[in-house]
């Protein structure tokens, strides 16, 4: 009777995940209820819930949440194998952790999607804005880029005519809430509360493995690299708070970012974001116009140009065999999560800046 009992329980436990999952992947193919019951709907409650029990802790509680995972799986692996080697370990011990190992996989696969992941599948921001997604062509893409040029250098000639210095990373995460506060007046779904973002307790290894930011789907927190040059900085801020509202695709972050920077008076933002902008522009640009892409680049002011050496030789020093690994890694997740072109995610922010410019004539 008592195995009986306990093989029931061990085939329910292994039920219901499959059918969490299976029910997860059948909600996501529908991308207006996505949208409308769990991005606008659920998710923003949830958020916040997660936002206000680590936000108050001064670092980050998210990371700890990796570091313990990462090492209770790596001692798991050893004494795994140490058992193998030895051969005190049998078929039936292999299979029962095998099916450990696919429970627990099920498990952070579901409340991955419950916390966050269902934004892959939603309509997003373009569909917010109601901007038309279509293919541009060359002459526009050459159009978005003058302008993106002229709107950098002029940043950049603003802070040359009143230097300032950049702020320390905690008065920066609140200037970057600050911009969203700015955005609101003119989209009021960018709303930001109990803020939460932080300096990556591995930012040094971070720029050795390719990366300045990335959100915690399990603690709510937004984390950035803080070792990264200072211009940098705002327009990641704001690009990871906007994976904290639920715009989980790159391209998407990047807009939402943008509209956040921009909104503001604050000019370290404004540039931060049109530097990048740019130069994603700008890599769109040479891929069918290499020589306009040359000239672009000759027109930026000489302070500019120095950054841009500055974030070359970040790149350079910090250059390490790990980067095409975790480059590839995340590649295969971005395709795996809506997102086929991988990295090259990033630069189809273009598209929507091309739309929204198109719109409103403006950027």
């Amino acid at each position: 009777m008592t195995f009986e009992l306990r093989s029931k329980s061990g085939r329910w436990s292994l039920i219901l995940p499959i059918v969490l999952v299976l029910l997860i992947k059948l909600l996501s193919l529908n991308h207006i209820w996505v949208e409308n019951a769990y991005s606008t709907g659920f998710f923003p409650g949830i958020v916040i819930i997660l936002r206000k029990l680590t936000g108050w802790i001064p670092f980050s509680f998210g990371d700890i949440i990796y570091l313990v995972a990462g090492c209770w799986l790596l001692w798991k692996i050893i004494n795994f194998s140490i058992l193998l080697i030895k051969k005190k370990i049998k078929r039936n011990n292999v299979l029962m952790a095998l099916r450990k190992l696919f429970l627990i996989a099920l498990w952070v696969y579901i409340i991955f999607n419950i916390f966050w992941g269902l934004n892959y599948n939603r309509r997003g921001i373009g569909y917010q804005l109601n901007l038309s997604q279509k293919k541009y062509d060359t002459t526009a893409l050459k159009k978005i880029l003058i302008v993106l040029l002229m709107k950098v250098n002029s940043s950049k000639q603003s802070l040359i005519d009143h230097p300032e210095n950049y702020p320390s990373d905690k008065e920066l995460f609140r200037r970057a809430g600050s911009c969203y506060l700015a955005a609101t007046k003119n989209y009021a779904f960018l709303q930001y509360s109990q803020p939460s973002a932080k300096s990556s307790m591995y930012s040094i290894w971070g720029s050795y493995m390719g990366f300045t930011g990335y959100y915690n789907p399990f603690s709510g927190e937004a984390q950035v690299n803080t070792t990264i040059p200072k211009f940098i900085l705002p327009y990641t801020t704001c690009h990871e708070i906007a994976h904290q509202l639920g715009y989980a695709k790159e391209d998407e972050a990047n807009f939402v970012g943008y509209l956040a920077a921009t909104s503001s008076d604050d000019i370290l933002f404004h540039y931060s974001a049109y530097l990048d902008l740019f130069l994603y522009a700008a890599r769109e640009v040479s891929v069918r116009d290499r020589f306009f892409a040359v000239a672009a680049f000759r027109e930026l002011l000489p302070g500019i140009k120095s950054d841009l050496k500055e974030w070359n030789d970040f790149l350079r020093r910090h250059k390490s065999f790990v980067e095409p690994i975790m480059s590839w890694a995340y590649t295969k997740y971005l395709k795996a999560n809506q997102q086929p072109k991988g990295m090259q995610t990033y630069n189809e922010v273009v598209a929507n800046l091309i739309a929204y410019y198109k719109k409103y004539g403006k950027i």
